[in-house]
């Protein structure tokens, strides 16, 4: 085949960003491999994403220089992926990256055997050398250099990085529960990390972890500690009033680049706000706090707005929003002082001082709108027309050369997004959140797990074909199981029962570690990895076998089939022992321990709308535990009719004067039943140590 850049024909705008690259790019493939092995050259693998600032700042200095690239092409078969394509593959190379002790991130510069064996890496490298970073022209020369020069050298390098990568798939087995003791104990040690004057974890930059402070709140839920609350929220408001958000238009960015919220890494991510919307409701339940619920409307007006794809009458979401535009990082969002002055007019001094709008800037001689400086206007009034300039100055934004998006359907993310969209919709009495969840939920099936093969990712090509890429991952199945599980509890539909079952079968049987226990990230068919990864550590999104903790706990209580229940103690038993080493990356399984302990499933007989008439879905709505799984049936002898839930507690309830009729059971035993929302609130409240938000005061 002739040498040339092979990445016209892909779909991932990340990748199509590089289709005109002097670089030979490949994509990844047995074909690119073969080459390496037949040219004796070793195999340069970069790894971004198309929303990355600094994926693009390489590009520009490096993979668009044709005198780099002439010597790319020389001396190494150069392979481009799509994180977000191949998360598996990323997840590989950052681990191989860090057992060399550096920091990952992306762009992800690694070089690898022709066997697919990593042997040395980076991440950024600029073209000469700056930033104490060797030059990228420095690195090619010398890496391929040692490669056919010092074989031994990368011989041994690449045997102790897969020992390293091995290593990482043992775990320490421990009890098949976490005590709730030793969860406070966690929470005291993660809330001793909440920065004091400005919330978040750390110093800059600064993420949201939205893992980590959902732990803190159930330890606020479990105990009443103060502590955890005021963690919590004190984080939230910082982020909810900080640069981070956008004001305009709403939605969170990836991270903060400083310690205050203010400056943010300007892309934003769907799974950043898919979490985002979930942690704002639930946080919200308990506290009862306007802010949060304002953001999560605005942010799911966002995403309602900017994020939807559509695809042969059903609409899913997109993965993520460039950090640039026309080549310059945060230019869509900030503002000079003088175009504040020019579109607001007269209203313009109160906004400036709200918002923190000075002639000088807050970033760079510029503004980016933040509510953590700026001075709140004295009465509802001057909230009006705040509400009235942020209007002005949206529609203003709107004329700007927008950020880039990446119209990537990924499975994974869009389940974490049904999933928030619908406990939102059912909190707040959204349908239209609730509908848009489902036709989320009924794309992916359509289009990405067609055929019952689930793939990765779904983007459609120039000619409006959708095209899958990818190898369907351990989060995969697990997030989309887990919104079918939310759905199913909020639409009752046993279609979403038995597909989230489905999905769980062929985990257990393609991605169980049979030796070991726990889930792989990919399946025994992905022949295109040297090592299988096997962990519950929180990544930028939560980990594959955290949530499914969860979801077979969930399975369990509504079906009642003791096999959910065994492969969940098996799974806990696998990495309940890891929190001795470090539990701060295992807050997703932490807390889905937290949810085994506490669970109470609420079936409700009679059906959705006698619930609804008798207030008892009402009584569910607001109620501030996480840890409550609703199952209404329409009545017991429906459920004969292939309904999975027909052997879990439901079995042999019946109905109250022949009203809806509520059931509050723990595991497979139930309390009286109820069809009254004050006694079911009260039996709800029982035992479960809801405190009341502490006041301003306190």
């Amino acid at each position: 085949m002739t040498a040339r850049n092979q990445l016209d024909q892909e779909t991932s705008p990340y990748l199509l960003q590089h289709a005109d690259n002097p670089v030979h790019w490949w994509r990844w493939s047995d074909e690119a491999f073969n080459v390496a092995k037949e040219q004796n050259k070793p195999v340069l693998l970069s790894i971004g994403y198309a929303a990355c600032h600094w994926c693009h700042v390489m590009a520009h200095e490096s993979f668009e220089d044709q005198a780099i690239a002439d010597l790319m092409n020389e001396k190494f078969v150069s392979i481009k992926v799509d994180r977000e394509e191949r998360p598996d593959l990323d997840h590989l190379y950052q681990a191989a990256l860090a057992a060399m002790g550096q920091q990952g991130g992306w762009p992800l510069t690694m070089f690898l055997t022709p066997d697919r064996e990593p042997f040395w890496g980076g991440t950024y490298f600029p073209p000469e050398e700056r930033f104490g970073r060797p030059g990228f022209t420095q690195v090619l020369t010398q890496v391929s250099d040692i490669y056919h020069r010092q074989p031994e050298k990368v011989e041994n390098n690449v045997t102790a990085l897969i020992e390293a990568l091995e290593q990482q798939t043992f775990s320490v087995r421990g009890d098949t529960g976490i005590e709730p003791a030793v969860m406070d104990r966690m929470a005291e040690r993660i809330a001793r990390d909440i920065d004091p004057v400005h919330g978040g974890i750390g110093s800059a930059p600064k993420f949201p972890h939205f893992s980590i402070l959902e732990l803190l709140w159930r330890s606020w839920l479990r105990t009443g500690d103060e502590t955890y609350y005021h963690a919590v929220t004190f984080t939230l408001d910082g982020m909810c009033e900080g640069g981070i958000y956008d004001h305009l238009g709403g939605g969170f960015a990836r991270y903060a680049t400083d310690e205050e919220w203010l400056v943010p890494h300007f892309e934003k991510m769907l799974y950043d706000n898919a979490q985002a919307i979930e942690l704002l409701t639930q946080v919200f339940l308990g506290s009862a706090n306007v802010l949060y619920q304002q953001r999560l409307h605005e942010t799911v007006d966002w995403v309602l707005r900017e994020m939807t794809v559509e695809h042969g009458g059903l609409t899913a979401f997109a993965a993520t929003l460039d950090a640039d535009t026309e080549g310059e990082e945060g230019k869509f969002y900030i503002w000079s002082e003088a175009e504040i002055d020019s579109l607001l007019d007269d209203k313009a001094p109160v906004f400036k001082a709200a918002y923190d709008v000075t002639g000088l800037g807050n970033w760079d001689g510029v503004n980016i709108l933040n509510r953590r400086r700026g001075v709140p206007p004295a009465d509802a009034k001057g909230e009006k027309i705040l509400a009235e300039c942020r209007d002005i100055l949206f529609r203003a934004r709107a004329d700007r050369v927008p950020p880039a998006r990446d119209g990537k359907v990924l499975a994974d993310w869009n389940g974490m997004m049904i999933a928030a969209l619908a406990r939102a919709g059912f909190v707040f009495e959204r349908k239209d959140w609730l509908d848009a969840a489902r036709s989320a939920f009924d794309f992916v099936v359509a289009n990405v797990a067609r055929d019952g093969e689930m793939r990765h990712s779904w983007c459609a090509n120039a000619a409006g074909e959708g095209i899958t890429r990818g190898h369907a991952t351990l989060d995969d199945f697990a997030q989309m199981a887990r919104a079918a599980l939310i759905l199913y509890q909020y639409q009752g539909d046993a279609s979403l029962l038995t597909q989230a079952q489905r999905w769980v079968d062929i985990l257990n049987q393609h991605f169980w570690d049979s030796e070991n226990s726990g889930y792989f990230m990919v399946s025994d068919k992905a022949g295109d990895v040297f090592v299988r990864a096997r962990h519950a550590v929180d990544q930028a999104t939560p980990s594959g076998n955290g949530v499914m903790v969860r979801v077979l706990a969930m399975l369990f209580y509504i079906t009642g089939d003791q096999a959910y229940m065994e492969k969940m103690e098996a799974l806990t038993r696998t990495f309940s022992g890891e929190i001795q080493r470090n539990f701060f990356p295992l807050a997703t399984f932490i807390n889905s321990v937290d949810y085994i302990q506490a669970a109470r499933q609420v079936v409700i007989m009679g059906g959705r709308e006698a619930a609804e008439s008798a207030g008892l879905i009402d009584a569910m709505r607001r109620h501030p535990s996480p840890n409550i799984l609703l199952n209404v049936v329409e009545d017991r002898h429906a459920l004969g009719g292939g309904n999975p839930a027909q052997n879990g507690v439901v079995g042999g309830k019946s109905l109250i004067d022949d009203q809806a009729t509520a059931y509050v059971c723990e595991g497979m035993a139930c309390q009286p039943p109820v069809n009254t929302p004050g006694d079911l609130a009260g039996i709800l409240a029982q035992g479960l140590k809801m405190p009341s938000p502490p006041s301003a005061d306190d």
